[in-house]
């Protein structure tokens, strides 16, 4: 058998490359601050979770704002740790400030986590109250197609249904009817049929 060749994709390892260096810059910098043990190791696993879950918001197609404010906040961090760590700081100095930092990023990171999570959620449920909406928005169904003189409205005292409007306002009324849980009443009926009052009132009475 001839073995399949393997094809490298060198963005991707350079990308492997860059999260390990990135990786373990976090961890000396957590390190130094005296996060030690497997809280070290835990930093720059949250930072790159949130990283993660900020770019998988940002491709969902939802909001931008928080995905955005997010994947900086994380990113912010994750360079500063390589700036840190670059000789710029002195890790067996460590000052106070920066161990506040790095104490606080756990609640950070937790924060900015759960406002990822629970937004997505938040934004599905808001778009399907928004259905019914759409629904009810949608425009009225007229007679139009119906020929002149079915649509033609006879005296207001006791005006003529003709069978194929009965027969549309029947549909109209079961779908308004699955739609809300109730019966459609005659204003609801003339808007969407587009006939007058009287007519929508005949019609109402063929519906029982």
């Amino acid at each position: 058998m001839r073995a399949l060749p393997v094809r490298i994709d060198a963005v991707l390892v350079q990308a492997l490359i860059a999260a390990a260096l990135s990786f373990a810059h976090l961890h000396d910098l957590a390190l130094a601050a005296g996060q030690d043990g497997w809280k070290a190791w835990a930093y720059p696993v949250s930072v790159d979770l949130l990283l993660v879950a900020a770019w998988r918001r940002l491709r969902s197609g939802g909001a931008k704002a928080p995905g955005w404010c997010w994947f900086l906040v994380a990113l912010t961090a994750s360079l500063g740790a390589n700036v840190a760590t670059a000789g710029l700081l002195d890790l067996d100095d460590v000052p106070d400030w920066l161990r506040i930092l790095v104490a606080g990023w756990p609640a950070v990171a937790f924060l900015g986590g759960t406002l990822l999570a629970h937004g997505t959620t938040a934004d599905a449920r808001s778009e399907e109250h928004e259905s019914p909406t759409s629904d009810a928005a949608e425009e009225p169904t007229t007679v139009a197609e119906l020929p002149a003189s079915e649509s033609t409205s006879a005296p207001s005292s006791a005006p003529p249904v003709p069978p194929a409007l009965v027969t549309l306002a029947r549909k109209i009324a079961d779908e308004h009817r699955a739609r809300t849980g109730t019966s459609i009443d005659t204003s609801t009926l003339r808007a969407r049929l587009g006939v007058p009052l009287p007519l929508a009132e005949a019609i109402s009475t063929h519906l029982t």
